[in-house]
């Protein structure tokens, strides 16, 4: 049987892959077949633990996650881990999320169009798609053959250019389309490449912040008076939970704060400020090495344009 640490470090590879939309379903189910066999007999840290992998599958899902699908799984996951939490603040949060996610589930449901309505409505006007008559508009072309489109439109237009004018606006209207398009799929396209590619892609990786720097940073409790300094809808920029008077805050150098449960995850993937992006010393040499000598590059790169501009208001 595994020890604990090599328990809680299999969590915290799992907690890395819940960011990764390609990742996150099967990430849930191995936390949920974790949840089932070793939670009942771990050690309290280790069960924090569980909790910190659970909110974090929360936080993800209302901020990158926001498919049905997602939502389903995550579901399960807040169901069983609300079942087997004994903690009355870590039951009661996760039966907030059991019911957050209810709602978008809910919601989602409510915005889909009514077959039957449709049904009616339109008669026999549906389309064939993979052998079934449908009773909705044909869904949207995938962004892949749209680019193929508007590429084959361009190019007949740039070749009929000398038998008539160019339809100047209406290739203008379909490069903007095209631009949209690359955009919508540039972060997907980024997303797999950060899977697939290894360190030696071109920039490194930012490695979790040092954990000595992140154990002195200081942790603050919220007070009245300081939750009327910070005024109505004061909340954790990580989990979004609107804060409360005893709450325990954990402040960054640059004096951000967030829960500290929420905080460390968040560093160990990011190792920024979620607020200002600032970033923390880490304890990997070699990165910290590559940092500096980007830092002395980028000061070179500046003094060369400051000399070419002086350069050239001497000739002016």
């Amino acid at each position: 049987m595994d020890s604990e640490a090599e328990l809680k470090q299999q969590l915290e590879e799992l907690q890395k892959q819940l960011s990764k939309k390609l990742r996150f379903e099967d990430a849930i189910s191995s936390i949920k077949s974790l949840l089932r066999d070793r939670y009942p007999s771990a050690s309290l840290p280790l069960r924090k633990s569980f909790y910190s992998v659970v909110c974090r599958a929360a936080t993800v899902l209302k901020t990158r996650h926001t498919a049905p699908g997602f939502w389903l799984a995550g579901l399960g996951l807040f169901q069983l881990a609300e079942s087997l939490a004994s903690e009355p603040s870590e039951k009661a949060h996760l039966r907030s999320c059991v019911s957050q996610a209810k709602e978008h589930l809910d919601q989602i449901e409510k915005d889909l169009p009514d077959v039957s309505a449709a049904s009616s409505s339109r008669g026999s006007g549906g389309y064939l798609f993979e052998g079934h008559l449908t009773v909705d508009t044909e869904p949207p072309q995938p962004l892949w053959l749209q680019n193929e489109t508007i590429m084959e439109r361009l190019l007949a237009a740039e070749s009929s250019r000398g038998a008539a004018e160019a339809d100047t606006d209406g290739s203008a209207m379909l490069l903007e389309q095209l631009i949209t398009n690359l955009n919508n799929v540039i972060p997907e396209v980024k997303e797999i490449c950060s899977i697939m590619l290894d360190d030696d892609s071109g920039v490194p990786k930012v490695p979790p912040a040092s954990k000595e720097v992140v154990a002195k940073l200081p942790v603050i409790t919220i007070t009245h008076e300081v939750l009327a300094k910070l005024g109505p809808g004061a909340d954790c920029s990580i989990c979004k939970e609107n804060l409360v008077v005893e709450d325990k805050m954990q402040e960054l150098p640059c004096q951000h704060t967030f829960h500290p449960p929420c905080l460390k995850p968040w560093l160990d993937e990011n190792n920024s400020c979620p607020i200002c992006r600032h970033e923390l010393p880490t304890d990997d040499h070699k990165y910290e090495s590559w940092k500096e000598r980007e830092r002395e590059a980028e000061e070179e790169r500046k003094g060369a344009a400051n000399a070419l501009r002086g350069g050239e208001f001497m000739y002016i």
